[in-house]
């Protein structure tokens, strides 16, 4: 009567559950057992696919819902399916929808489950829907225009605090964690006594002076009780001996020192954390609730932090890496200056079980899953298998949403509360009075966020997104219904015209070089001239706003080159043939040909930079094979005469 579906889920993280026939009144059992059959393991009927696991226990609610919405109708029960009437149907979307008002979605899976009873009937022996309902007037519902991405990003002032300490985690916390972990985990290595031997009085009378000697409290379970075992196991004996040989002699001592908060583990803390240790020490309480598993857990946590933040993995993809995932690619001189991660993809993907998939990341990304391979013995390959050897808190391989979401919510708590013990002012903040309501899905829309504000960043983010088109990754991003947009250029904006007011307070727009700098000259200082109408200087932003949006000069300042952009001339424009928005495109920029550039001291010295660079390579030894030396020299006199052309006399050394 229970079915465990979890043998089929085709994911480590997945716990799908199981299927509980009892829910099902009698009378449609056989004919649910026979459809939920058909679906795991049967015959797949022409122009259907096998639904995803996952799906099944949504499937399957919705039938019982269903199924018992027939048995206990008062007047018009049915007691089979094949006397199903297309006015049941339309009476049963009318119970939907008084039931289930607010719910339009899962009204939609409610009626996809029941179409399932027609369009699997060929594998249906006991009973069958005879007629399929969608043509059934009034079984259906207009459809709703298609939502944007709900998901929230996680606000600035809480990502910020949260990178830091979930690296704090990683970089500092990290080798104490692991180190008491190990001591934690040491068999504890005891010769046999007989219950009579006379040495288990000297040892414990020695173990218990060095405590009373050191002032030291004995060790003590969270509930406050002395912690007999850990005693026991310092002293080499048995419990028993100790509590019915010895009592007296712990009391004594427990009179004498007192009990501590927990049971420390015997290693030092030597992470420092603004100049000081940053706990006291790490406590330990086998058989019970352990600070050591609880930690041990908050750094698997911080390093999905930084993996799931700087990666845009979803959530299966994370939980699915495995031992060995790190490749890092080397330039000629041994540095490291690529970072890759190999794992599986599954959303979009035709095989259940995964498909290879590469994505580039971050150094912070390689240290945490160094953590991670750490935390586990050499036979764990699952990087986010649970964190102690043989406890098992779920039911799947790798922790589900639902806990990593938990655990999410606790690594705040943690930080939040450490923060106070210790005095640390960069406590992760509340966002409206209550703490950031923290989930997976979370990192990868963030991620997707701050990508998509860079300088060619759509095109970016759909790769590393592996998204099928830069209008998907956009989409997911955010859209312009969504305002993601409008929100972006408005903060490109108004960066652009602080930069623009801190340039005409330093007369830098009178110094400019390149072929545009007369242009660039004349609109930022009509620019100027307008935001300091009648002798005010802008100093609010919205006011600032307001004039970029009726008067803004076009000048868009880069690390190179200063844009001051106008469309016939851009070579950027005219390489998107005919798709231009009339904006530069910093990702095409053409600036040793472009009649648009112009040049700031800064952008001078990034280009001087360059040619050091250039120099620096040339001189090295091994050599540059024939080919890279002489495109490597010729580079290097495009930027001398640019340069020479566009900048005073004397500018290059």
């Amino acid at each position: 009567m229970v079915w465990r579906l979890t043998p089929a889920g085709p994911q480590a993280h997945q716990d799908v559950g199981i299927l509980n026939f009892a829910k099902v009144p009698e009378n449609f059992l056989i004919v649910a057992k026979e459809l939920f059959y058909a679906l795991l393991a049967g015959p797949i009927p022409a122009g259907e696919t096998r639904p995803a696991v996952v799906s099944l226990r949504l499937y399957f609610k919705e039938l019982v819902r269903f199924f018992t919405w027939l048995d206990q109708r008062p007047l018009q029960r049915c007691q089979r399916l094949e006397s199903v009437t297309g006015d049941d149907l339309a009476a049963y979307q009318k119970y939907l929808l008084a039931r289930l008002p607010a719910k339009h979605q899962t009204r939609v899976h409610g009626r996809s489950a029941v179409r399932l009873l027609y369009r699997w009937r060929s594998q249906l022996r006991a009973d069958q829907l005879l007629f399929d309902p969608r043509h059934v007037e009034g079984w259906s519902e207009s459809k709703r225009r298609g939502r944007e991405n709900d998901t929230n990003r996680v606000p600035e002032e809480v990502m910020g605090p949260l990178y830091v300490w979930a690296l704090r985690f990683i970089d500092v916390f990290a080798p104490d964690i692991l180190t008491a972990s190990a001591h934690w985990q040491r068999p504890v290595q005891r010769r046999p006594h007989s219950p009579g031997d006379r040495t288990v009085k000297t040892r414990l009378t020695r173990v218990l002076d060095t405590y009373l000697e050191q002032r030291k409290p004995l060790p003590a379970t969270r509930f406050g009780a002395l912690h007999l075992e850990a005693l026991a196991a310092e002293a080499n004996c048995a419990t028993s001996s100790v509590e019915h040989r010895y009592w007296d002699l712990v009391e004594q001592a427990v009179s004498a020192v007192g009990l501590d908060e927990g049971t420390p583990v015997d290693v030092p803390v030597r992470g420092q954390l603004d100049g000081r240790p940053w706990a006291e020490r790490i406590y330990v309480t086998k058989g019970l609730h352990t600070e050591v598993r609880h930690l041990l857990r908050m750094l698997q946590t911080a390093c999905y932090i930084v993996i799931a933040y700087l990666s845009g993995m979803r959530d299966s993809e994370v939980k699915h890496l495995r031992r060995g995932c790190v490749r890092v690619e080397l330039d000629e001189a041994g540095h490291p200056y690529r970072w890759k991660v190999n794992g599986l993809a599954f959303k979009g993907e035709d095989e259940t079980h995964g498909v290879p998939a590469t994505w580039h990341v971050g150094e912070p990304v390689t240290r945490a899953i160094a953590v991670l391979e750490a935390i586990h013995p050499p036979q764990v390959d699952l990087l986010f298998a649970p964190p102690h050897p043989g406890v098992r808190t779920t039911a799947t391989q790798a922790a589900p949403s639902s806990v990593t979401n938990l655990r999410l919510r606790k690594f705040i708590k943690w930080v939040n509360e450490h923060c106070a013990r210790y005095g640390h002012d960069d406590a992760i903040p509340d966002v409206d009075g209550r703490p950031w309501h923290l989930h997976t899905r979370q990192f990868r829309r963030t991620l997707a966020w701050y990508i998509a504000r860079r300088p060619g960043g759509a095109i970016a983010g759909a790769l590393q997104f592996r998204h099928h088109s830069i209008q998907m990754f956009e989409g997911y991003a955010g859209t312009s219904d969504s305002g993601f947009r409008a929100e972006v250029e408005s903060e490109q904006a108004l960066s652009r015209g602080e930069h623009y007011m801190a340039m005409i307070d330093a007369h830098e727009h009178e110094g400019l070089a390149g072929p545009a700098a007369d242009e660039a000259e004349r609109r930022l200082a009509d620019f100027g001239h307008r935001a300091r109408f009648q002798g005010q200087v802008v100093t609010d932003q919205r006011r600032l706003q307001r004039i970029l949006k009726r008067h803004d000069p076009a000048v868009y300042p880069g690390e190179f080159v200063t844009c001051v952009h106008d469309h016939p001339k851009a070579l950027c424009e005219k390489a998107r043939r005919g798709r231009s928005e009339q904006l530069p495109d910093h990702g095409g920029c053409k600036p040793l040909a472009c009649r648009n550039v112009t040049l700031t001291q800064d952008n001078i010295a990034a280009w001087l930079r360059v040619l050091e660079r250039i120099d620096r390579r040339l001189a090295a030894q091994p050599a540059l094979p024939p080919l890279r030396d002489r495109r490597m020299r010729a580079r290097r006199e495009e930027v001398i005469d640019f340069l020479v052309a566009n900048t005073p006399e004397g500018t290059i050394p």
